[in-house]
């Protein structure tokens, strides 16, 4: 029983999933009000039964959605900037790299 707790079990970490987190959070914050908006007509069941809870958890689902709106559409472009100054920085750097080669090899000449 030692040996499951010791550490002698690691592996590397799997790459996380990226996929359309923006598209997936705003359609979770939309079923959020949804599914409050649904419930309000119905206050005085809820009230009666004890209930309201359920309305304040789909709206603080919704307010809590807004700021998640916000943050992953700060880290999207956060990632998309980073992605455009990594292939900048590639190309400029393949760019010089290929200039210095033609230059060395011959600017145009061709052998017979």
């Amino acid at each position: 029983m030692a040996g499951l707790f010791s550490g002698t079990f690691q592996h590397e970490a799997p790459e996380p999933l990226e996929g359309p987190v923006v598209a997936t959070v705003t359609g979770g914050t939309i079923v959020w009000f949804v599914l409050f908006l649904v419930q309000l007509p119905f206050y005085g069941w809820f009230a009666d039964h004890g209930h309201t809870w359920w309305l304040w958890t789909c709206l603080a689902g919704g307010g809590l959605g807004l700021i998640g709106i916000w943050y992953v559409r700060k880290r999207d472009a956060a990632i998309k900037r980073a992605a455009a100054e990594r292939d900048t920085a590639g190309t400029d750097a393949a760019g010089q790299d290929s200039a210095a080669g033609r230059g060395a090899a011959g600017k145009g000449t061709t052998t017979a």
